[in-house]
């Protein structure tokens, strides 16, 4: 696992207060603009930004290795970017080049649990042993009969992350550390076992499952891609931002309903734990009282992103994959690109990009 170093954690500290910008009242999710399924026709609208402002924030964005940015308001595109890095002879981005999400698609890992549950074909509250069968980890049948579906979405399976590799989910890689339920630890090896979970339980692939049940109904295009141990999602920057939209919608993608468990919905994107209160199930939860980071098990003071909206969600991955959804500003933020921070999840980056655009009106 990679750590964060300590002047990094120290700095995450450091900030003391989130400045909001003036926001517009939410309108009902009947009322966003939601783009046709298959046509690149996507309506535009204004961020309200200065020019000023634009051109500070696209430098900002070229020179910690963006390659693709969208900002939806209401649905519609107020900014779209795209970089290339011509140094390295790499080709600019287009509307649709394709690239990986990283952990910012644990959301979409996370939203097809909830589909799975509301389906009948699995429960958060089931044992993982009854899904996946005895013997899945090194644990005694007693505590690993403890485990349940909910664990692995909230990052509390209590299984030893201190291991060499941390990715590795085979059974001797499954350690007891503590009961779930007590220990918050971002561990990907237990949420890597959320793949299998719902291909045994709903009989169907991941990549099949979530075409069926998300990217045909909302025009998301992109590929699963098996890297290592883990199963990357791979798509244009408009295919994140088409997810971001149907949460900003609640599950709703125009009147067709994607996530019909409002229920699931909303602990979803709520503290699923009390020792990571800005964490809910595999999504990230700013504006709440402290938060938690990978590698290190005591929590910080104040929110994770402390310039940013405090109602955003946010879905975060390796080298600076953000999807990220406000509700109050009716707003959708992605970032696809290179690593703009030496950290496993890059929070300063993102801090930064809020601190640039946080006068929009």
């Amino acid at each position: 696992m990679k750590y964060y170093p300590f002047f990094f954690i120290f700095s995450v500290i450091a900030f003391c207060s989130c400045q909001e910008a003036p926001s517009p009242e939410p309108i009902p999710a009947a009322d966003l603009y939601f783009p046709p399924l298959q046509s690149g026709n996507w309506e535009t609208t204004s961020l309200g930004l200065e020019e000023e402002k634009l051109e500070e924030l696209e430098q900002l964005l070229a020179q910690k290795g963006t390659r693709a940015f969208i900002i939806l308001r209401d649905g519609k595109i107020a900014l779209e970017y795209y970089f290339g890095n011509r140094l390295a002879g790499n080709q600019p981005f287009q509307e649709n080049s394709a690239w990986y999400w990283a952990s910012a698609g644990k959301t979409l890992t996370a939203t097809l649990a909830g589909i799975a549950q509301a389906d009948g074909k699995l429960s958060l509250d089931q044992s993982t042993s009854e899904i996946l069968g005895p013997g899945w980890s090194s644990l005694p049948a007693e505590k690993e009969n403890l485990i349940q579906v909910r664990h692995h979405l909230s990052m509390t399976t209590g299984l030893d992350d201190g291991i060499s590799n941390s990715d590795d989910y085979a059974p001797e890689n499954l350690q007891y550390l503590t009961d779930p339920g007590q220990r918050w630890a971002y561990h990907n090896a237990p949420y890597t076992l959320l793949d299998p979970i719902l291909e045994q339980a709903t009989g169907l692939g991941l990549s099949e499952y979530f075409q069926q049940k998300i990217g045909a109904k909302i025009g998301m295009t992109g590929f699963w891609q098996e890297i290592g141990y883990n199963k990357v999602f791979f798509s244009d920057a408009r295919s994140m931002a088409r997810f971001g939209l149907m949460i900003l919608a609640k599950g709703m993608w125009g009147s067709e309903e994607i996530i019909s468990d409002k229920a699931y919905l909303q602990a979803m994107l709520a503290p699923s734990q009390e020792l990571n209160e800005s964490y809910g199930y595999l999504w990230w939860l700013n504006g709440m009282d402290s938060f938690m980071v990978p590698g290190i098990q005591s929590p910080f003071l104040g929110s994770f992103i402390p310039n940013g909206p405090t109602d955003m969600v946010c879905g975060m991955g390796r080298d600076g994959q953000y999807v990220c959804v406000v509700p109050s500003q009716n707003l959708v933020l992605v970032r696809m690109g290179e690593n703009p921070e030496q950290s496993l999840i890059a929070f300063r980056f993102l801090d930064t990009i809020w601190e640039t655009i946080n006068n929009t009106p």
